[in-house]
């Protein structure tokens, strides 16, 4: 009997000990549709640029006065949004695990910069010679929506577009923390389209 309880004992630590699924499992803690005739309270930007039209968060000629999540980020997330860009240049660009508020203080995505020739994920610096380019051959087709999904569990930032890997930035020295836990949205000129946020806790259960 004691042996039977041990095991039912292990079977169950190795029951919750089980990883979470990235692309499926978590908990929902903050989900926003864009649906009012404003910007939500939980979102802040300086530029006007910025506004909710149609069930969905508009900007264009932004010049990187992007717009900022105030909710932190759970350490171990998922993330995911729909996006779409009005321009043949695509352009479509998100800020992760930043301060909340200043365009480069976290993780950059780019599906499609510089006129549809490029998809990176950059730290602290889009332009810097330590940003990840990958993806060849993926360029933005104008005005499709695309559904973006953002996981870190660990020192990797994951990236999948429309449930397919795309890019993974591997960093010795992750942006963690106070300062580096705030998601954004970010577009230069072209006009971008963002709906159906969602962010879930990966270390919760549903």
């Amino acid at each position: 009997m004691r042996l039977l309880a041990l095991c039912l004992l292990v079977c169950s630590i190795a029951a919750c000990a089980k990883p979470v699924d990235p692309l499926t499992g978590g908990k929902l803690v903050y989900t926003e549709d864009f649906e009012g005739s404003g910007l939500p309270s939980a979102w802040s930007t300086k530029s006007p640029v910025w506004k909710v039209a149609q069930g969905r968060l508009t900007g264009a000629r932004a010049e990187n006065e992007g717009v900022w999540l105030s909710q932190p980020l759970p350490e171990q997330v998922r993330v995911t949004f729909t996006v779409s860009s009005a321009s043949p240049d695509g352009d479509i660009k998100f800020e992760i695990f930043n301060d909340g508020k200043t365009h480069q203080s976290g993780y950059i995505g780019i599906f499609g910069g510089w006129k549809n020739s490029l998809n990176i994920i950059a730290r602290l610096d889009e332009h810097g010679t330590d940003r990840l380019v990958g993806a060849e051959g993926q360029a933005v087709v104008k005005d499709r929506a695309y559904e973006m999904t953002i996981v870190r569990t660990d020192n990797r930032v994951r990236w999948w577009v429309d449930g397919q890997p795309f890019l993974t930035y591997a960093d010795a020295a992750p942006l963690r923390g106070e300062g580096h836990n705030h998601l954004g949205f970010n577009t230069w000129h072209a006009p971008l389209s963002y709906d159906a946020v969602r962010v879930y806790d990966l270390a919760a259960q549903p």
